[in-house]
């Protein structure tokens, strides 16, 4: 009988969600527009942004690289995160998929699903991380941690429109 092989790549979903006091259309806005994606995404004092590029459309590209900060537990590690848009629907999803790289390692791969849901009073917003997490890298509960983070930071975003 031959050995049970272990995979080396750890598998995980994890779902955050917001709820907004805003419409649909406001928390799209936030999510699609480069400048706003910004402020949302590399916003924080854990780290240097160097790099942003964004491509709102299906099949556009979105480059996010940043020196990670003091209060990271990788200090001084330059962090690529490269995606392509996959699906959009004005006012109601995105879908993106993305490497994550240290250098020029990457370390994960990721779909990432955007969910608005209308409500009387806002928006409720579902984001599902399904990621591949590879030999090195941060692991699901280091990135679910990151998740919630952008989402308050998106929450912050969307308050001030």
């Amino acid at each position: 009988m031959e050995a049970k092989v272990e995979p080396t790549v750890v598998h995980a979903t994890c779902v955050v969600e917001r709820s907004f006091s805003k419409p649909a259309s406001v928390v799209f806005a936030v999510l699609s527009e480069p400048d706003k994606i910004r402020r949302w995404m590399a916003g924080g004092s854990h780290s240097e942004l160097l790099e942003f590029r964004c491509e709102f459309l299906e099949g556009g590209k979105q480059i996010l690289q940043y020196k990670m900060g003091a209060d990271s537990p990788i200090t001084g590690a330059v962090i690529t995160n490269e995606g392509r848009f996959q699906h959009i629907v004005s006012g109601e999803r995105i879908v993106t998929a993305s490497t994550m790289k240290m250098g020029d390692r990457i370390f994960s791969a990721s779909q990432v699903t955007f969910e608005l849901i209308p409500k009387d009073n806002g928006t409720d917003l579902v984001i599902t991380h399904q990621g591949a997490f590879f030999e090195g890298s941060d692991g699901p509960a280091r990135r679910e941690y990151g998740w919630n983070v952008l989402a308050d930071n998106l929450m912050s975003v969307v308050s001030e429109q």
